[in-house]
Parts: structure tokens; sequence; C-alpha cells
């Protein structure tokens, strides 16, 4: 078995940090835009007096980044070549997110807003393959340059992971349908054009069938924002939303009629996998921060580092660290080979491992470094914050170890 990361990666990981250097780096030193980086990040992102919102600012100086990113043609290296991409496999996509993510907060990798300098565009992996001509024309290119934005409202008020129970409806009215229901967690809707909704138009409660996916104008008639839900990680972009009697045509149907949730969980395992390799680079730089600082802090006139207390939690958490890593690498490195849904278990297993390993890391970088690790001088709390919701959502860990409980006993979802 050969674990050498191959050379091409190694190269690819050279170029980025060089970028970072010659091109990020002093973009974040601009107009003091590290301000949205330093101990006043929350502050300088959130629009606290308009809901808690994204402020113009902080989402300008994102633009700008994805701008010069996709400029040195880094922004779309996942993406198929003919979305211009470079056809990045599952496994470079893994080793880089991890290696961003090691290198702590900063403009090259900012995951509270899933901005990257290498991006991740679950939304166009969806268009390409589900799109009609019509609606590729409009939202492809679009969408990666950020003309469009499409939110994502697959959660209700009453239901989370069990998306088959919607009770948004939808209802063929004429040449068009009308919408009836409520989304909660609305993601990415504070700026967007429009909502990718899900409601049932045939079957009945609990039908995996009968689903379906629109594209729907937020500004169409009866869709209405009600209010943002300010969450643990802030600035939010996570509003409530009531549809009453919003009619649409059938040209806004994404996929197959009564098979939106295949659309909702497209790409839905590179994705989780890409967010596991995160977890472990943003572990490893809270285990590493730790180290250096026990190294250096004294107390009762020894190093910090020469007392087990300090030494054995942050030596599990190297041990996991390593673990979990090799884990989401071969795991990647099969996704590339295999059928998505053969490994469907193994992504499980580094998704919630992962997010799991991350939030323990960040909570014990905070116990090594004392008060001043509780501090927001440190990035320890931004970073617990910002990986604890994935322990809740794309899956909660509870459906992710329901799965390879599935498989292990012969009931899962393997092919």
């Amino acid at each position: 078995m050969d674990f050498e990361i191959p050379s091409s990666i190694r190269d690819k990981l050279a170029e980025l940090d060089q970028f970072i250097e010659s091109e990020i780096k002093p973009l974040e030193q601009q107009n003091d835009n590290i301000r949205f980086f330093d101990h006043r990040r929350e502050w300088a992102r959130t629009d606290f007096e308009n809901d808690g919102q994204p402020r113009p600012e902080w989402e300008a100086l994102l633009a700008e980044m994805r701008r010069r990113a996709d400029a040195a043609g880094h922004l779309r290296f996942g993406l198929p070549r003919s979305l211009g991409g470079q056809g990045g496999s599952n496994l470079a996509m893994a080793v880089i997110r991890e290696h961003l993510a090691a290198k702590g907060l900063g403009l090259h990798n900012d995951l509270q807003n899933e901005s990257s300098i290498v991006g991740n565009f679950p939304f166009a992996i969806m268009m390409d393959r589900f799109g009609t001509p019509a609606q590729k024309e409009q939202f492809l290119e679009a969408s990666l340059t950020g003309k469009a934005r499409v939110g994502f409202g697959l959660t209700e008020p009453d239901h989370g992971s069990d998306a088959t129970w919607l009770e948004t409806t939808g209802v063929r009215d004429g040449d068009g349908w009308v919408l009836n229901g409520a989304k909660r967690f609305n993601s990415g809707l504070h700026n967007a054009t429009h909502d990718m909704v899900f409601a049932r138009t045939s079957g009945e409660p609990g039908d995996a069938r009968g689903i379906t996916c629109f594209l729907v104008p937020v500004d169409a008639p009866g869709f209405k924002v009600e209010f943002m839900w300010w969450t643990f990680n802030m600035p939010t972009d996570h509003p409530e939303v009531s549809l009453t009697d919003v009619r649409i045509g059938d040209d806004t149907i994404f996929g197959e009629e009564g098979r939106g949730l295949e659309v909702a969980q497209t790409f839905v395992h590179e994705n989780r996998i890409r967010q596991a390799a995160s977890g472990v680079g943003a572990a490893q730089f809270c285990i590493d921060q730790s180290v250096e600082y026990a190294k250096q802090r004294k107390v009762f006139g020894k190093p910090l580092w020469t007392n087990q207390a300090i030494q054995f939690p942050l030596a599990e958490l190297q041990t996991e660290c390593e673990m979990v890593r090799n884990l989401v690498y071969k795991t990647a490195w099969q996704l590339d080979r295999e059928h998505h849904m053969d490994v469907t278990d193994k992504v499980s297993m580094c998704n919630y491992r992962a997010n799991r390993l991350v939030c323990n890391a960040a909570d014990q970088a905070i116990q090594v470094h004392g008060g001043i690790g509780y501090t927001r001088h440190k990035p320890f709390e931004h970073i617990y914050r910002h990986h604890r919701r994935y322990r809740i959502t794309e899956g909660s860990e509870e459906i992710q170890i329901r799965r390879v409980a599935g498989i292990l006993f012969g009931r899962g979802a393997k092919r």
C-alpha cells in the first residue's frame, strides 16, 4: 500500500501557500481588514442593528478574495473542467481543505461562511447534474461569480433530519404551482436572489418520492422572511421563511418532479468528506497551538508541558487526529474509485468523528491556554462555535451513526 500524497497534490499545496502569502495576506492586512479575524471578528462581521446579518464590508472582502482566487485558477479547482475547474479529486480536496484549515483563522479559508480560496460549490454541482438548459444558462456561471445567489430551504419548523415528512406543499394550478408552508434555518437567504424550496407535491408523509424542488424567486408575492435566527456563531444568514400562496411556473422545477430529495442529496458524500477534512485541520491547529503555548508558559517554576495533566489530553487528541486523518484520506481515495454509496458508512464515520474531534480539540486548547484561551483574542472559541454546528447540520451525528449501524447490521443504504 502506498500512503504517499501524490506529488501533484503536494505541488498544489505549495502553489496555494505562495498565493496566500503574495495575494491574500496583504489583502487581509489592508484597511484594517484584520478586524474581521482578530478579537473584533464577531462585531466586525455582524450588523447587529440589521437582525444580525453579515455586514456588507465583510461580504465585499470575501467577494474580493474569491475574485482573486478565481483569477489565479484556484477557486474552481474541485469543479469539473466543463465548469472552468480542474477536476480536482476527492483526495486532493480533502488534503487541501485540511491543509488550509490547519493554518488557523484567515481570509484564505473562513469556514464560517464556507469561504475558501479553493471553493466548494454544491449548488453548481446540483445545477450541472439536474438543471434544464435554461436554468444552467441563468444560474451556473452566475452562481460561481456571485451574480446569482440561491438559498437552501429544506428544514422546517417541525422537521429537520426527517426530511420525508415535510409539511410544505406544492399544488398544481393550471400551468404552474402554488406553494404553502414554512422553512427554518433557510441557509444563505440574507442576500439570495432565489431559494431552493422543497415541497411535497404527491405521495404520503414519509415517502421519499413525491417531494419536488422549486427555484423560487425571493421577490415572489407570498414569499416572506419572517425573522433571522441568531445563532451560536454570528453573523446569521438563517431566516425563518413563510410561503403563502406563492405562485410559480413549471420552469422553476429543479430536477424531476417528485424526486427533489435526489437533488438535496447530490454531492452529500463529497461535501461531508471535505467537511471532515476541515475538522481535522482545525483540530490539528488547536493541538499545535496548545503544544507551543505549553512549551513557553511557565507555572510554579517549570514549563507547563511537564505536567501530565497537560501532556495526556493533547497526546490523546493527537492520536485521534492521526487516526481520523488517515480514515478521511482513505475514504476520499475510495470515493474517487468506487460508487459513493459503497463507502457511505465510511463517509459517515469520518464526518461525525471529525466533528467531535475538532470540538474537543478547541475545548482542550481553551483549557490549556487558561484565561487567555477563554478570550476572543485567541481563535479557539470561534473554531468551537463554528464546528459545533456540524454535529447537527447536514446530517446530525446521530443520523451518521445510525447509517453506520444500519450497514453494520445489514439494514443500511449500500447499493
